[in-house]
């Protein structure tokens, strides 16, 4: 049924874009003085919310590792007279949808609710946010949860690598070790600990907002309020800019494996840097995930070194990376190295080619439609727009962005981005001929 797939896309891209072209968003400020941008859409009577503290991990007190996270898994474990159970009855009762995340650099909540059953969903939600319980009990048992994930993690070569090559970027900055903290930090984690982190993440003078569905700017301003109104106005300091310490070269992380995970990169850009779209293009040139990018036909198509291989501009908060990942047979790892590093050299000196450029904005400008694919995605647009400093007017004038790029422009953004003599190269296995470099 292959043949089947380009009409389903084209039909799915058909479909979404009047959607897309359709949509307006609103920026809301409710009666509290807290501002939310909104989508209105009464086709369907449910709402999700997606509500962002920036921070997140990051936040952790010295030697609290992992409380930001711990605290993520208990928030909605009982909240004012509910305990665990009795909360988890009255979510259900309602066909409600909370969940809670930390990441390096936000804590998220996301809500969905019944039109018919907004107020309770959002008196309950209010209640997990500004009247958690934290019980021993529940501590002790979302605790072993996370005990659990993290020794697995000790044992998979991808996560060992991952953060290998952010302890050695980072150094004592927080974006150095695991949100999730360690098995040593996790466990010596009071439930006082967890208050703390609770105290510092949800504040008023962090927070964004999206919402989307059936819910006026009106109602949507009561809701933003009656969720927040409990909050403290401000929580724990900002860190300050992450470090870059990583020098080019190539770390060995021993692991009995017949393959290697390799994690690669240097410094990206910043994700308000005029040259940003360009390097987007630049990327999913390079490996942004489709088969016909060029690290996939050379280290994959052309000598079968690695299944796959991608690779992320990820500009955060604090820090920017331009990052890459690959899997290979042990006595392939430094093969595939080798045609990495000549591929970055290759696009730095010569850029990308007319039919890179043009089949490149297509897909980019012709996939942008399909991300909005119903209130809960498009609350988490929403809210990610504004933790990127982006204008209202973003899904708009996006793709107008991308086709403005030129040949010209990209040609000098590769010269800019991609620094083949700074790229380093974790690697965990037992690669064939590869030692670590001083």
């Amino acid at each position: 049924m292959s043949f089947l797939r380009p009409v389903l896309a084209a039909l799915a891209l058909a479909l979404a874009t009047p959607a897309l072209a359709e949509m307006k968003i609103q920026e809301v400020t409710s009666p509290g003085g807290v501002k939310a941008w909104l989508v209105e859409d009464h086709g369907i009577p449910f709402t999700a919310l997606e509500i962002r503290f920036v921070g997140g991990t990051s936040l952790d007190a010295p030697g609290k590792r992992g409380a930001t996270n711990l605290m993520a898994g208990l928030i909605e474990e009982g909240a004012g007279d509910l305990d665990s159970r009795g909360f988890a009855e009255a979510r259900d009762a309602l066909a409600a949808s909370f969940r809670f995340d930390a990441s390096n650099d936000a804590f998220s909540v996301s809500a969905k609710f019944l039109t018919e059953n907004r107020d309770q969903a959002v008196d309950l939600l209010a209640l997990a946010l500004t009247d958690p319980r934290f019980d021993q009990d529940a501590v002790d048992r979302v605790r072993e949860q996370v005990l659990s994930g993290l020794r697995s993690d000790e044992k998979d070569a991808g996560t060992i690598a991952s953060r290998s090559f952010d302890r050695l970027a980072f150094g004592d900055h927080p974006y150095a070790s695991a949100g999730e903290g360690t098995v040593d930090s996790v466990t010596a984690l009071t439930r006082d600990d967890v208050i703390a982190a609770w105290k510092g993440a949800l504040a008023r003078d962090r927070v964004v907002i999206g919402a989307a569905g059936d819910i006026t700017a009106e109602e949507l301003g009561l809701v933003i309020d009656r969720l927040l109104g409990g909050l403290p106005a401000t929580g724990a300091p900002q860190p300050g800019p992450a470090p870059w310490l990583l020098k080019p070269g190539v770390t060995v992380v021993d692991f009995p494996s017949p393959q290697s995970v390799v994690y690669f990169g240097h410094q990206g850009i910043d994700r308000d840097d005029p040259d940003f779209f360009a390097a987007y293009l630049l990327n999913e040139v390079m490996a942004g995930g489709r088969f016909s990018s060029r690290l996939m036909r050379e280290v994959r198509e052309k000598r079968g070194l690695t299944y796959g291989i991608g690779t992320w501009l990820i500009p955060m908060d604090l820090a920017d990376l331009y990052l890459g990942q690959f899997s290979a047979s042990n006595d392939k790892a430094g093969p595939a190295m080798d045609v990495v590093k000549a591929e970055w050299a290759r696009i730095a000196a010569e850029g990308i080619t007319q039919q890179e450029l043009d089949e490149t904005k297509t897909y980019l400008t012709g996939s942008y439609a399909l991300r909005f694919s119903g209130n809960g995605p498009i609350a988490g647009i929403l809210a990610g727009m504004q933790l990127d400093h982006l204008p209202i007017d973003y899904v708009d004038t996006r793709n107008d962005k991308i086709e403005a790029i030129t040949l010209e422009d990209v040609q000098r953004v590769a010269k800019r981005l991609y620094q083949p003599d700074q790229l380093h190269f974790v690697v965990v296995g037992q690669p064939t001929g590869l030692t670590s470099t001083p």
